[in-house]
């Protein structure tokens, strides 16, 4: 399929001939039915001209008539802030799992109204905002946060996400999902679907997934399909795949899943006491994590929860970087055909999400990046030294905001909230061979250890021993 395609060109070539339940494909609904605003969650076509509402029990993953993107469109009609901020705080006593998740905390911001029976939860979400001077330093910044998603329970950011997925997943009475992921999805998915008894399928791309975060989805028992082609590719398959098969997708296209990441958000601005920093910075992959946080920051302004938008700053790969590229140049998106970055979980060329994000960059005033290699491998060292361990996409973040602080575009004195968005466990083989002096780029040029920490070799001799730590 071109790549110069619109998006909606390109979902129309997707969908094209496939059934949906519940809905008749081309069909409009009547003016009066889902047109007029509900005081319930709902199903909205993102495209400005369309605006299609569809019932939130649907199983769509775009617009049925014009190909666009979904998005869930929330009520109006939602307590007093200061009232539900305090439900909020106090459900943190309460030792009911579904208070515990820090997700389903904040569930009154979720579209699963009347349906908590079928709730998923492996108590995901509570991950800390830590302070780390040395990355602060190093990111030309007095002082920097890090709201670690790594500490979720299978290491990684989407398990906010996956928990709504699987939750929706079981409300449509489905028993198969799947998934198309270079790792960190797959893990997650894989965990939340054993979780809820349903049947979870991966598809990967062959020879290009961090062993680590495959070995998590064989040992949550997915099945795992590794096809010879490339992550968008792959996409584009398995969604073609799952009306014939049954099969309910949770890749980020799956607007449950852009709900339950609305809640890194929701948590970090309780976690700071409504108090919203100036800036929020985090990787750009797939970019539904950007299309996420800005559409809870946007709801929470709107509601008088927060008095001000923090601004947005997405950081790519140089390797995989089409966002970037598209904001620089305008014009027509085009995705990269063969992405190449060693951050496997921003090794994404065609971002299904960025048409929403770029609605979030522009309502929040944001900026885009990229970065090399060598600045992710090196950010992630200076990272590791704060004590906090990250996967390499994470480390993005870092390594982006040296470079927008270099460009004056962040200054100094900013408050700003880095995003990690994965464990240091997620990618070992990475960090060792990084720190023996052994990793190599995607184009086969090594990349330098600029803060290496290479293991020593000793003799068993107390003598040597110290005179060499002396």
């Amino acid at each position: 399929m071109p790549a110069s395609l619109s998006l909606r060109a390109r979902f129309n070539v997707l969908f094209s001939g496939m059934r949906f339940s519940h809905l008749t494909v081309g069909r409009r609904f009547p003016a009066n039915r889902y047109t007029e605003r509900s005081m319930s969650f709902e199903l909205v076509c993102f495209e400005s001209s369309c605006r299609q509402r569809f019932p939130i029990a649907d199983t769509i993953y775009a617009c049925p008539v014009c190909g666009g993107l979904l998005e869930v469109s929330a009520p109006r009609d939602l307590a007093d802030p200061s009232a539900l901020k305090a439900v909020w705080r106090n459900r943190r006593l309460s030792n009911d799992p579904i208070d515990r998740s820090g997700v389903w905390r904040y569930r009154e911001f979720l579209p699963f109204e009347n349906q908590l029976h079928h709730v998923i939860t492996l108590r995901e979400g509570d991950t800390p905002i830590l302070d780390a001077p040395r990355a602060a330093e190093y990111g030309g910044l007095r002082k920097i946060a890090f709201k670690h998603q790594g500490y979720n329970p299978t290491g990684s950011f989407k398990d906010n996400g996956m928990t709504c997925g699987a939750t929706q997943a079981r409300r449509l009475g489905m028993t198969r999902v799947a998934c198309v992921s270079t790792g960190n999805t797959s893990a997650s998915m894989a965990a939340y679907a054993s979780a809820a008894g349903l049947d979870p399928v991966v598809f990967l791309p062959h020879g290009n997934i961090s062993y680590g975060k495959l070995a998590q989805a064989l040992e949550y028992g997915a099945r795992t399909l590794q096809v010879e082609a490339n992550f968008d590719q792959i996409l584009a398959l398995v969604r073609a795949l799952a009306e014939r098969l049954g099969i309910y997708l949770l890749n980020s296209i799956n607007p449950f899943r852009i709900e339950g990441q609305k809640t890194i958000v929701i948590e970090m601005l309780d976690q700071r006491d409504w108090n919203p920093p100036d800036w929020i910075v985090l990787p750009g992959g797939n970019l539904g994590n950007v299309s996420a946080f800005g559409k809870a920051l946007r709801e929470l302004r709107d509601l008088g929860f927060i008095h001000k938008m923090p601004r947005l700053a997405v950081v790519q790969a140089e390797g995989a970087a089409p966002f970037y590229d598209f904001v620089q140049a305008g014009g027509t998106f085009h995705s990269v055909a063969h992405p190449e970055t060693l951050a496997t979980a921003i090794k994404i060329g065609d971002p299904v999400s960025w048409p929403k994000a770029l609605r979030e960059i522009q309502a929040s005033n944001g900026i885009v990046g990229k970065v090399s290699e060598q600045e992710i491998a090196d950010a992630k060292a200076i990272a590791g030294r704060c004590g906090i361990g990250c996967e390499p996409a994470s480390a993005a973040t870092l390594a982006g905001i040296r470079k927008f602080t270099s460009a004056h575009q962040i200054d100094r004195d900013d408050d700003v909230v880095a995003v990690l968005t994965g464990n240091v466990l997620k990618d070992p083989d990475y960090i060792y061979r990084y720190h023996t002096g052994q990793l190599e780029s995607p184009a086969g040029g090594l990349i330098h250890s600029t803060f290496g920490n290479r293991p020593v070799v000793v003799p068993n001799n107390p003598d040597e021993i110290a005179r060499l730590l002396g």
